[in-house]
């Protein structure tokens, strides 16, 4: 008696792989196939198929595309009724066509070794979704590197770990549009770190990290010593514009003098202010010029009171090793969060340097001026302000020399930006990691794709269906290309959209109270 051909009868290939998806189909290859599924299949789903000699290959789907062939060629309303109702009965008419990335063999990848299968999987092969355990094993290791930043995004029964060493020697860029998790998952391993204890340096230019809490979270407000800025600095910080050229020069000469770089019991302001009037004194042509730096120095006084302060300490020494450090930078304008990044950051890689390379020979006096004797993770937020593509900075000056040799000194970066398109391609060709949340825009998908080998046309098509907090992570920080669904820290209020109703509610409500508390207060008075 013949078997029946009833498809319905069929057993399937992998007991032990209980949730079948599809069927390949086409053409196949080593690194890609495509299969039909019997339903639709999300993206960042993780996926078994077998090869010729039964070793278990491991995918994850990149991309799915439903096709009605009832619906297919629709020329008005009409038919489109129509064909709905037909496309309802015929149970073929759906075609669930899946992209698959093939990550390697199974075995293999839980060892940490990505080997791609020699021959690819024959046409006809089912598909299986992957077994959480087998998952664990990949995604979820125990070593105490790993720290856990979520799970995965098609299977919340794994946690998805990432690798905090590969942090500091191959460095982070954290890339989305606003509102998509960026702060939060800084916040993420920021809080991770501080429990190990790790030291962790954030330049915070939005004031998004005051809500950390813990006993090695460290706050430090942001300062600027005038006196060990050189001329050219002194007026970016206190805004001279570039095309000045003689109030330029003025600063220049006003600056060239060794006694106000000291830290004496002299007024750094006023003995610059005398030296500046002296100038327009002896030099008439320097006059008016000199008038207008004065005033300039002036307003600086006035506006800048908190943010330079010449009797200050230096301002990296306020950096505690061992804890994660927010360096408050909401009072500073674009061009002195520049010139203080730059000098923090130069600040860091020095002293870094200077544990690594000469500690041995440093005398005991010596080696109590050592501020990091263990590696550093620098956090710079709105990177594309401060590294730009098209345009020197400061900043973009030493990250470049951090990303390339922090490495080796134990100085990690992490750059955080909602305009890929505008970040100096240079710098972020050397993140060795990355993660990459909800793109919109092609130019900046342009930019990451060419950023990084692991990220092709079909995920770069499918970053603007990610929602807020969902991520791609590549790079040397997870074992694999993975989607993730980060966790969302407890405490994280600033960074969210604002509720201007709700405020403007509250605001009204306090109002009426405050009038009816003075009103009383008045009665009240008035009776005694």
């Amino acid at each position: 008696m013949l078997e029946s051909s009833d498809p319905s009868s069929y057993k399937p290939q992998l007991a032990v792989y209980k949730d079948i998806l599809g069927v390949v189909i086409g053409v196949t290859q080593s690194g890609y196939v495509i299969f039909e599924g019997k339903e639709p299949v999300g993206l960042g789903e993780y996926i078994i198929i077998t090869n010729n000699d039964k070793k278990k290959i491991l995918g994850v789907v990149e991309s799915c595309f439903i096709k009605s062939d009832a619906l297919e060629d629709i020329s008005n309303y009409q038919e489109a009724l129509e064909s709905k109702i037909v496309a309802e009965i015929n149970k073929r008419d759906k075609s669930f066509k899946v992209n698959v990335k093939i990550l390697g063999l199974l075995n293999l990848l839980k060892q940490s070794k990505v080997i791609l299968p020699e021959i690819p999987p024959l046409p006809g092969t089912e598909v299986y979704k992957a077994d959480k355990n087998d998952l664990k094993e990949i995604f979820n290791p125990e070593d105490e590197s790993w720290l856990k930043i979520g799970t995965l995004l098609r299977n919340n029964q794994v946690n998805a770990k990432i690798n905090i060493n590969k942090l500091t020697t191959r460095h982070l860029g954290i890339l989305a549009m606003t509102g998509m998790g960026k702060s939060n998952l800084v916040s993420i391993i920021a809080k991770s770190i501080s429990e190990i204890p790790g030291t962790m340096v954030i330049f915070d230019y939005h004031d998004e990290y005051r809500f950390l809490e813990g006993e090695n979270i460290n706050f430090v407000q942001a300062q600027i010593n005038p006196r060990l800025l050189t001329a050219e600095k002194f007026a970016e910080v206190i805004e001279v514009r570039d095309n000045a050229d003689i109030q330029n020069t003025i600063l220049l000469k006003a600056f060239d003098n060794d006694d106000l770089k000291k830290k004496t019991e002299d007024n750094f302001w006023d003995f610059l202010e005398n030296n500046i009037k002296e100038i327009g004194f002896k030099e008439k042509r320097f006059t008016t010029s000199a008038e207008r730096i004065l005033d300039k120095i002036k307003e600086a006084r006035r506006r800048f009171d908190s943010i330079l302060i010449p009797d200050s300490s230096d301002p990296v020494s306020h950096i505690r090793e061992g804890k994660v450090n927010i360096i408050n930078l909401i009072e500073f304008t674009e061009k002195q969060a520049n010139v203080a990044i730059a000098f923090y950051l130069e600040s860091i890689l020095y002293q870094r340097k200077l544990s690594k390379s000469q500690r041995l020979k440093l005398k005991n006096n010596q080696e109590n001026q050592i501020l990091f004797h263990s590696p550093v993770i620098v956090v710079i937020e709105e990177a594309h302000v401060f590294i730009p593509k098209n345009e020197n900075t400061d900043t973009k000056y030493i990250a470049s020399k951090v990303a390339r040799e922090g490495r080796k000194f134990g100085v990690g970066l992490i750059i955080v930006s909602q305009r890929p398109r505008s970040l100096d391609p240079n710098v972020l060709s050397q993140m060795g990691s990355l993660s990459i949340m909800k793109i919109v825009q092609q130019e900046d998908q342009s930019q990451i794709g060419s950023a990084s080998e692991a990220i092709n046309e079909k995920i770069i098509e499918q970053l603007p269906s990610l929602n807020p907090g969902e991520a791609l992570f590549v790079g040397q920080w997870v074992n694999l290309p993975s989607f993730i669904k980060i966790d969302e820290i407890k405490e994280r209020t600033m960074g969210k959209d604002p509720e201007p109703v709700k405020e403007w509610k509250n605001n009204s409500i306090n109002k009426e109270l405050s009038v009816e508390d003075t009103q009383s207060y008045i009665r009240e008075e008035y009776i005694d």
